[in-house]
C-alpha cells in the first residue's frame, strides 16, 4: 500500500493513527465517559474562563429575536440556552451533538432553565447535517470542530444550511504565542491528564484532549478551510493569547 494510500485511509486520534471509520467511535467513548461531569471540569481547566469565551461568541454572534440558530457541537447547552433567550418565541433553536450522552445533560439543564418550544435537540453527524439547505440563520460549533473526523466536509454541510447573509462562527481551542508555549504544554500534558483522572475519573480522555488541539488546524489554516468552503470575510481573533481562537464567517 503507497502512502498516499494510506493516509487516506487512517486518521488521527490525539497522537495515534486511526482508519477513518472507527475516528467517531474513538471520540463518542471519550465523551460517553465525561459527559457527567463535562460541566466541572471545563470550569477547573480553564478557571472559568470558556464561559466568558462562550460568552463574547454569543456577542458576536448578535442573534436577535425570530433568528433560526444552530448550536453544532452544543453538548450541554451552554450558548444554545442564551441563544433560546435571544430568538424569542418566533425564532428557534437546534442545540446539536452526535453524542447522546451529551445531549442528555443538555436536556436537562434547558429542562432546568426552563426553555421550551423555541428549541430542538438533534443527534446529527456535522459532515452531513439533516438540513435543508439555507435553513439558519447563524451556526456555532465551540470546542467541537477538532474532533470532526472530516473538517472540510462539516464546513462545507455548515456553508450548505447557513441562509444568505447568514454567520458561521467556530470556537476552538487554537495555537498560542510562543511565550505561552512552554507554560501551556506543560499544563496541557501534565496537569490536565491529573486533573481528568482525579475529578472525571478518567485520564486517558483528557490526554486526548491535550493531543486534538496540537492536531487540530492553527489559525491560519482553519482560516483558509472556511474560505475553501465557501464562506467570505472570514477573520479570526485570537483569546487569552491564542490560546483559543474564534472564527467567523459569512455566506453572502
Amino acid at each position: 500500500m503507497s502512502k498516499s494510500d494510506a493516509s487516506a485511509e487512517s486518521t488521527h486520534f490525539g497522537y495515534k493513527n486511526v482508519p477513518v471509520d472507527e475516528k467517531a467511535d474513538h471520540v463518542k467513548g471519550v465523551f460517553d465517559s465525561v459527559a457527567s461531569r463535562y460541566d466541572i471540569m471545563n470550569d477547573l481547566m480553564s478557571a472559568g474562563m470558556h464561559r466568558l469565551w462562550k460568552r463574547h461568541t454569543v456577542d458576536q454572534a448578535a442573534v436577535r429575536a425570530g433568528h433560526h440558530v444552530l448550536d453544532l457541537a452544543g453538548g450541554t447547552g451552554d450558548l444554545a440556552l442564551r441563544f433560546a433567550r435571544q430568538v424569542g418565541p418566533d425564532g428557534h433553536v437546534v442545540l446539536a451533538d452526535i453524542n447522546a450522552a451529551m445531549l442528555e445533560q443538555g436536556r436537562r439543564r434547558l429542562v432546568d432553565a426552563g426553555i421550551a418550544g423555541n428549541l430542538t435537540i438533534a443527534q446529527v453527524d456535522a459532515e452531513s447535517l439533516p438540513f435543508a439547505d439555507s435553513t439558519f440563520d447563524r451556526i456555532t460549533i465551540a470546542f467541537g470542530l477538532r474532533n470532526v473526523t472530516d473538517k472540510s466536509a462539516a464546513l462545507r454541510s455548515m456553508y450548505r444550511v447557513l441562509k444568505p447573509g447568514g454567520k458561521a462562527l467556530i470556537l476552538e481551542f487554537s495555537q498560542p504565542v510562543d511565550a505561552l508555549k512552554p507554560m501551556y504544554d506543560l499544563y496541557s500534558f501534565k496537569v490536565l491528564p491529573l486533573l481528568g483522572k482525579l475529578v472525571a475519573r478518567d485520564e486517558d480522555s483528557y490526554q486526548y484532549l491535550a493531543e486534538s488541539i496540537r492536531m487540530h488546524p492553527d489559525q491560519e489554516a482553519l482560516l483558509g478551510m472556511m474560505q475553501d468552503a465557501g464562506f467570505e470575510r472570514c477573520r479570526y481573533e485570537n483569546l487569552a493569547g491564542g490560546i483559543v481562537a474564534l472564527h467567523i464567517g459569512y455566506r453572502i
